[in-house]
């Protein structure tokens, strides 16, 4: 079996090779399955992720839960912690790179997690049955745990990101469902 490491240096490639019209393609199947998905249309607070180095994207849906009236996060990285926080994001938010390169709102309009309905979660790989392989800090893991168990999270996935099994520790956090094309 690969090890994480392995399998996350094959499939960030496959994510940076992959054309932008797939990305795409599959990053509006992938919507269109997520806004008929009866979890995240019974949720009024919706935390999203702004998609990064060839990820689902992700900005389209969240165009349309906000047309739908849904209250948008998106997440604040703390490097020093290495935890994260949930924002309001705004349209027109001005956005600035987190420390880990990912965008992230200047204005800080923070959200608690245990107010949460829904969580949507980038990986780099997902199994069947809901386990994540992340990109190696943790971050969302531990944000995961604190959230209360009324609270649903769903996974976002390109097809080549669906393993038979992608290989977890004690501190790995699975998510509730996986939504890929």
């Amino acid at each position: 079996m690969l090890t994480k490491a392995q399998i996350r240096s094959k499939i960030l490639l496959k994510l940076k090779i992959q054309k932008e019209e797939d990305r795409n393609r599959k990053s509006k199947l992938i919507k269109d399955k997520l806004l008929r998905n009866k979890v995240f249309k019974k949720a009024k607070i919706v935390m999203f992720y702004i998609a990064f180095g060839g990820e689902v994207n992700t900005e389209e849906m969240i165009r349309e839960a906000k047309k739908i009236g849904k209250l948008i996060c998106v997440p604040i990285c703390r490097k020093d912690r290495e935890t994260m926080q949930p924002a309001i994001f705004e349209d027109h938010a001005k956005l600035k790179k987190g420390p880990y390169g990912v965008l992230e709102p200047v204005a800080e309009a923070l959200v608690k997690p245990e107010d949460l309905d829904l969580v949507i979660v980038p990986g780099v790989a997902f199994d069947k049955k809901g386990r994540r392989l992340g990109r190696g800090k943790g971050c969302y893991d531990r944000f995961l745990n604190t959230l209360s168990d009324a609270a649903s999270s769903i996974g976002l996935a390109f097809d080549f990101q669906i393993l038979p099994l992608v290989p977890t520790t004690s501190h790995d956090v699975s998510v509730k469902q996986i939504i890929f094309s």
